[in-house]
């Protein structure tokens, strides 16, 4: 038992991860407040899906447009220093976004605007930090490491929804902006006290011409890292959208209000954290585990779309969190293994626009389909993405598999 506590927890031996952690935490959990908080202020502002998804949309169409160049960013600079710019960056758009609502001066394209600013900044900050994991407890702890931070992320999950239902009942929107330019600080003191010595730092890649087509020839010409990112952009897409939909599950089809939606969110992030708790004890991270993992994630979103009560979707929700942590630290630990250190931004940077940058697609898509059809519709769509998203998979796994019999 002891031992098996160990291995779960293995990454958080190493005492940068473990700053790097608390940090994220703490900044996360103020991440999902401003979340929700924005969700819901697009929902008053509008009573529009379809306006929700082109917000949420907004905030990732810079990832898309713009994500390969993040990675090189990740490849080309200090890793560290490149977090402390982001991190900052977030913190002064949350301020100005909580004054304006406060002040009630916040109209709808202010909030596009301030969407596109946070999407630009992502660009650079997902695949430096997703890239950082590993300099910061080496190969060995990689996937221990990706899955306690996934495990992280959904326990703020259900902390910072919480936190936003309270703040939006109880005293308005704008706070929840206030509290996670706030947040920041955690992060921004956790980076500050790390010892740059224990960083296991990737050689920086040097400026060359044509460095972005070279990352993309070289994922394209790498079977493992092409099946998975394809798989990631299809489920990113589509399966996802969970901020887009939702809040009209929550509202439209559970006849809910805020706090129906915070509790759903919660949901999702306990499945999460017992998910993430398990896969973190495990030490194999192969292909197959990956596509069983997207078709079993799309048939539990299709479970909880048709669940007849609040109480049944929330269950089927916690189902939805447990296997969306695993295929998440799965499909991360497979990248960045695999992946060269030199390439590993650029490969991580496709990894974030599979993730965050298809939104702009999807989110729009999921939104209409809800309002004009129903949302249970609307997250169906979702669930039978992953599903195709996992047959595709395999197909692709067999054909390797065919090529070289060496392919796991």
């Amino acid at each position: 038992m002891e031992l098996a506590v160990k291995r779960t927890f293995a990454a958080l031996e190493v005492r940068n991860f473990k700053l790097f952690i608390i940090g994220q935490g703490i900044s996360l959990s103020g991440t999902w407040i401003q979340t929700i908080g924005l969700s819901w202020l697009v929902l008053q502002m509008t009573h529009s899906g379809t306006q929700l998804g082109l917000v949420v949309a907004a905030q990732f169409l810079p990832v898309l447009v713009l994500g390969v160049w993040g990675g090189l960013i990740a490849d080309r600079f200090n890793k560290r220093h490149v977090l402390y710019v982001t991190q900052i960056s977030f913190g002064i758009l949350a301020l100005i976004l909580g004054i304006l609502v406060i002040t009630h001066i916040a109209q709808l394209w202010m909030i596009y605007l301030l969407a596109i600013c946070l999407g630009l900044i992502n660009v650079a900050d997902n695949p430096t930090r997703q890239s950082f994991v590993i300099e910061m407890v080496g190969g060995e702890r990689l996937k221990n490491a990706i899955t306690l931070n996934s495990t992280m992320v959904n326990a703020a999950r259900i902390i910072g929804p919480s936190i936003a239902g309270v703040l939006i009942v109880s005293v308005g929107v704008g706070e929840c902006f206030i509290i996670n330019a706030i947040s920041y600080i955690a992060v921004l003191i956790a980076l500050f006290m790390m010892r740059e010595n224990e960083l296991h730092r990737a050689p920086i890649s040097t400026k060359e011409p044509g460095q972005i087509l070279a990352g993309l020839n070289y994922v394209w010409h790498e079977p493992k890292l092409k099946s998975t990112l394809v798989m990631m952009f299809i489920i990113g897409t589509f399966a996802y959208e969970l901020p887009v939909v939702l809040p009209l599950f929550a509202t439209i089809t559970m006849h809910g209000n805020a706090k129906t939606y915070s509790i759903m969110m919660a949901a999702t992030g306990v499945g999460a954290i017992l998910g993430g708790l398990y896969t973190a004890g495990q030490s194999a991270s192969r292909e197959i585990q990956l596509i069983w993992t997207a078709i079993f994630f799309g048939l539990s979103i299709l479970l909880a779309a048709f669940m007849p009560s609040l109480t049944t979707a929330l269950i089927a929700l916690v189902l939805v969190g447990a296997l969306s942590v695993l295929f998440i630290a799965l499909g991360n630990t497979i990248l960045q293994l695999t992946s060269k250190p030199t390439m590993r931004g650029r490969v991580m940077s496709l990894w974030s626009i599979g993730f965050l940058g298809t939104t702009p697609i999807g989110g729009p898509i999921i939104g209409f389909i809800s309002d004009h059809s129903n949302p249970r519709v609307g997250l169906a769509v979702g669930g039978v993405s992953a599903i195709i998203a996992g047959g595709l998979g395999w197909y692709i796994y067999k054909n390797m598999a065919t090529q070289s019999p060496d392919f796991e």
